[in-house]
């Protein structure tokens, strides 16, 4: 590995150096702007692929360009590409909102992931390996932290003094101060890299959908930015309404393969294979189950005990529990009952993983036993690979969750924006990734926000779900780390038009 690492700054990418005040020379801070450039080689779906990290700093400007924030990204560029114009970018986003980008980069797109066994629970010693699935072959790809993630922070005002709190959420802590800023950064990070001409994609993971959908309309409207695509893992409802009979209904799918993971169905249901549950489900779902809970206390008592028992059957509870519960399930009560008999909890975000409550009653479990899993396996890698591989150092704490709140959520109209995007830009597709054991962000909560997007289905043959034996992070999973980077190879290769192509209907 060859570290260059570039000091002195004018415009371009080159790094700015602090000159502190000798009163500021302890004061741990984040340079405004900076950059380590790191030459790598890997093997990469088959091929060798040499290619260059940046990990920097850049700033967020104000109106009157002014910095009033710093993120730190993480770049990726492949080497030896000869029309950089045909080279895709990927801007890779998690969610949260407060999440670090550190999800996704050292374990699913990115060329390097975290050790852990095939199934994705973590191992020691902590560290990172080589990707050989990492979609770097195909698309170079930029990791971001949003404000007070990661290494990213506010900054003080030309004053020298922090903004305040209301000042900073009015900045950056909201669902539309977030997309605007961060489009806008996009864009200085895009002009002084020369992206301008490259097929863009952006991903989003978790809130990240939420922020890329409505980045996508931002940058089309605001800063004349046309996307190829929008990835959308495990993804919110992006402000699509799922309220009311249809929450309750959509969560049975994901119960049913909560239940089938942990063997608890009946012999007919457990011996068969998920793929096959997975579509009985649905269609019971969405032709019984829904349209019974409409009726609420309308619906008749014969037809509610039917409906109950059925529900029971696929989500592994008790006819009893179904029928305290009015048929609407709570999904806390789901990860604390589903195995209450052997003494353990489920997880929230993955429902592979079981955890141990102080006590077995209660309706919902003590912690989510995936999540602790997880940090304790990617904080140490993050903060080793930045540091020791990529050359980025600094004392400021890395942020796996930073704080963002409160967060304002009104004005939430991104699954909207995401179809205006995708109507006034036919090159424009989106590519819809679920865990099937995701508690927190359900699949069928997805594929239902899909089918709802474009309610004149004039454009669902642009529109692509695809989903995975795995939970929030599918990509955890050895073979879903490898089928998932290969559906979005796939899904950015295909979302490349012809040369000479004409944006037109």
């Amino acid at each position: 590995m060859l570290v260059l690492t570039l000091a002195t700054l004018q415009l371009g990418f080159v790094s700015y150096t602090n000159n502190a005040q000798a009163s500021d020379e302890h004061r741990r801070s984040i340079d405004v702007e900076s950059v380590v450039v790191t030459e790598h080689r890997a093997e990469i779906n088959g091929s060798r692929i040499d290619y260059k990290a940046y990990a920097g700093t850049m700033p967020v400007w104000n109106d009157e360009g002014h910095p009033t924030a710093t993120l730190q990204y993480t770049y990726y560029e492949r080497q030896g590409v000869r029309n950089q114009e045909r080279r895709p970018l990927l801007i890779s986003f998690n969610g949260g909102p407060g999440s670090a980008s550190v999800w996704m980069h050292v374990a699913y797109t990115g060329p390097k992931t975290l050790l852990l066994d095939d199934e994705g629970f973590p191992t020691q010693p902590y560290g990172v390996q080589e990707n050989p699935f990492s979609v770097l072959d195909v698309a170079d790809i930029v990791f971001v932290n949003p404000v007070n993630t990661g290494y990213s922070r506010v900054l003080p005002g030309p004053d020298g003094n922090m903004p305040s709190r209301a000042e900073q959420q009015k900045m950056f802590f909201g669902v539309n101060e977030d997309i605007r800023y961060l489009s806008e950064w996009v864009n200085t990070f895009v002009t002084r890299y020369e992206r301008w001409r490259s097929p863009k994609f952006l991903i989003g993971e978790s809130y990240g959908t939420t922020r890329v959908a409505g980045m996508a309309l931002a940058l089309q409207n605001n800063h004349w930015m046309y996307l190829n695509g929008v990835i959308l893992v495990s993804p919110t409802d992006m402000g699509i309404s799922r309220d009311g009979p249809v929450k309750a209904a959509n969560r049975l799918p994901y119960f049913a393969a909560a239940a089938w993971y942990h063997g608890v169905l009946a012999d007919d249901l457990q011996s068969g294979d998920l793929y096959d549950l997975l579509p009985e489900v649905e269609a019971f779902t969405i032709n019984e189950y829904l349209p019974a809970l409409a009726k609420g206390a309308w619906l008749p008592a014969e037809e509610k005990q039917a409906i109950a028992e059925q529900v029971a059957r696929y989500s592994g509870l008790s006819v009893e529990a179904v029928m305290q519960s009015n048929l609407d399930i709570d999904t806390a009560f789901f990860w604390k009952e589903l195995l209450r008999d052997e003494g353990h909890t489920i997880g929230r975000l993955d429902s592979r993983y079981k955890g141990l409550d102080r006590k077995d009653v209660g309706v919902r479990p003590d912690f989510n036993s995936e999540l602790t899993s997880w940090l304790h396996s990617f904080t140490p890698a993050i903060n080793y690979y930045l540091r020791e591989e990529l050359g980025f150092k600094t004392d400021v704490t890395y942020n796996m969750f930073g704080p963002v709140h409160p967060w304002d959520r009104s004005g939430n109209n991104t699954g909207e924006n995401l179809r205006q995007a995708m109507a006034q830009n036919p090159f424009l597709n989106v590519l819809y990734q679920a865990g099937y054991y995701d508690g927190a962000t359900n699949y069928f909560d997805a594929k239902y926000s899909m089918w709802q997007m474009d309610p004149s289905g004039k454009m669902k043959d642009r529109l692509f779900f695809e989903g995975y034996r795995s939970g929030h992070m599918m990509y955890l999973r050895r073979h879903d780390l490898e089928l998932s980077n290969q559906h979005l190879r796939e899904f950015i290769l295909n979302a490349l038009p012809e040369a000479g192509a004409p944006a037109q209907y």
